[in-house]
This record gives structure tokens, C-alpha cells and sequence, in this order.
């Protein structure tokens, strides 16, 4: 299956390879000369490579390793408290002397008990063991857990974002040869643009776009975007039943890429005087975005409450 799924097959191997800002690629690194490894915690959008990262980091000091993935909460307790205790208990079969590594997924799917039972093995075990936690919102890590790990934030801001969107234009290129793909290169651009910086995301949409042989200007018309034109009227004119309808049609793309073209779009379609509530009220439903059972509802929520506090061109 990992020969067959690109996000797998083609999973970078080394911090090198790896797609980062030079200043985290270099704070890696120098984890890696030196031998050893701290508690480290993770942090930044889905897809981006946090996971990735530490197997990457993990497998050049070579160093033995256990991964739990923190959104199994039936069995991540039980997985804890018994077999990543007889892990990190135990000495490392490598025989280099170097502590071994339990990188924790998801980190931020747990609970604040299950955390602090996390806290107590970090002491328990810190002779022979190292963790290692990724998460998309460290804010739902607990403060004890922040400050037993250097955290390391993976956000990519001013230039950086077009030489890593450079970078990886160049990568999914070299994979699309590899696997016999025809493309075109600026519908290629467009789907990184679309998506950045959610790799993950990248590869799963070319291979799937890639399953009729070729990728061209036809997949752009099956991409799933945001109408924000219609969207905009539609609240002017507090149509709530349009507005609603609209939700809908757009519940297949991320709701971070959909709060983020709605809050650029503000600028363009609101009164001065209102922008600064309506910051207010992106920032509000963003949030809560990360913890809605229900996201149609809860951006229907945030697109209500704009309608209804702030004035339109």
C-alpha cells in the first residue's frame, strides 16, 4: 500500500530532504551533530511535515522508535500506560547508548488527564527515553507539557513562503516524472497555490487528478473553490437561505481555505468601519473551528453573525 499511495511512497527520509524554513531545518540539524535528541513539540497546519520531521530526525541518529497516534482515544490510554511504558523501559536494541523516541500524532486530540499522565513518563523516563509530540494547535497542549519540550513552530511567513512553494514545485515534478504523469506545469503551480502549505494535501489531490494519466487545465474546472462573488451579494442582501445553500456547497474544501478567502474577500466587499468587527468575528469562529462537532454549522454561525453586525459596499 505505501508503494501505492504517493504521500508515503515519497515520504522524505532525511532533515535534508525535508521541505522547512531554513531556521527549523537548521535547529534540527544541529540536534542531529550533536547526538541527541530534546522532548520536542511540534507545531503548525495539517500536512505540512511535522510527522515526517521527526521519523526523519529519528531515523538519521538512528535511534529505536515507537509512534502512537493521539486521535485513537479508545486505545490510546491503554497504549500508553502499557506498551509505550515496556518501550521506553527497556534498553535500546541499537546498541549506541542514545535515548530512544516516542513521537505522540496528534498530540492535540488528547485530552488534558491523558497530558499530564504524558507529563509524569516524560520525568519517569527521561534517562532512557525521549518524546516527541506533533499537534496543529499547540494551544490545546497543556502548559506542563510546553515546558518540557523545546517547541518548535512550523509557520512560514514573508519570503519563505515562495521559496518553500519554489522547492516543492520542483519535488512534485520530479515525482510526477518518476510515475509516468503528463502535466501541465502552470495547473501544476495552481494546485500547490490552492493548497499550500498542506503537502500532504498537494500529493493526495495530483494523484487523485493523476488517475486518468495526465494532469491539465481540465482538473482545474473539477477543483472545489470558493465563489466568493455570489457569497458576497448573497450577505449584502442577508439572504440567509442562499447563504446557507452556499455552506453547503462549499463543505468539501478546508475551513481554515474557507474562512481564509472569506476574511481576504472582507476587504473588498465591506464598509471600512466594519472590517475591524469582522476581524473579531473571523477570529472567533476560526478558533472554535478547531473544536465544532459540526462544521457546516459553525461557519453558517460565523457568516450569520457578519451578515448581521457588519455593513457591505
Amino acid at each position: 500500500m505505501s508503494d501505492f499511495i504517493w504521500v508515503e511512497k515519497y515520504r522524505p527520509k532525511t532533515i535534508d530532504d525535508c521541505i522547512l524554513p531554513e531556521n527549523i531545518k537548521g535547529t534540527l540539524k544541529s540536534f542531529i551533530e550533536k547526538g541527541e535528541v530534546p522532548n520536542l513539540l511540534l507545531s503548525g497546519p495539517p500536512g505540512i511535515g511535522k510527522t515526517t520531521v521527526a521519523k526523519a530526525l529519528c531515523n538519521e541518529m538512528g535511534v529505536d522508535v515507537y509512534v502512537i497516534n493521539g486521535s485513537d482515544e479508545g486505545r490510546f490510554l491503554d497504549t500508553v500506560r502499557n506498551h509505550a511504558k515496556n518501550f521506553a523501559s527497556t534498553v535500546s536494541l541499537q546498541g549506541n547508548g542514545k535515548p530512544k523516541v516516542i513521537i505522540i500524532d496528534e498530540a492535540d486530540n488528547t485530552t488534558s488527564d491523558v497530558q499530564l499522565l504524558l507529563r509524569a513518563n516524560i520525568e519517569t523516563y527521561h534517562n532512557n527515553c525521549r518524546f516527541i509530540f506533533t499537534c496543529n494547535y499547540k494551544n490545546k497542549i497543556i502548559e506542563p507539557l510546553h515546558s518540557r519540550c523545546a517547541v518548535v513552530d512550523f509557520s512560514i511567513g514573508g519570503k519563505e513562503k515562495v521559496r518553500l512553494a519554489g522547492v516543492f514545485f520542483n519535488r512534485v515534478k520530479e515525482i510526477l516524472d518518476l510515475e509516468g504523469i503528463t502535466y501541465d506545469e502552470k495547473v501544476v503551480a495552481e494546485v500547490i497555490k490552492s493548497y499550500f502549505p498542506d503537502w500532504r494535501r498537494v500529493l493526495n489531490e495530483l494523484q487523485r487528478y493523476a488517475s486518468i494519466g495526465n494532469i491539465d487545465t481540465g482538473i482545474l474546472s473539477s477543483m472545489s473553490d470558493v465563489n466568493m462573488k455570489d457569497l458576497a451579494k448573497d450577505m449584502k442582501d442577508k439572504d440567509f437561505g442562499k447563504v446557507r445553500k452556499w455552506v453547503v456547497e462549499n463543505l468539501d474544501n478546508d475551513p481554515a481555505s474557507v474562512f481564509r478567502k472569506v476574511y481576504e474577500n472582507m476587504y473588498v466587499t465591506l464598509e471600512p468601519g466594519s472590517v475591524p468587527q469582522a476581524v473579531l468575528i473571523f477570529a472567533k469562529y476560526q478558533y472554535q473551528a478547531a473544536f465544532a462537532v459540526d462544521q457546516e454549522v459553525n461557519t453558517l454561525a460565523c457568516l450569520t453573525e457578519l451578515m448581521c453586525d457588519c455593513k457591505f459596499k
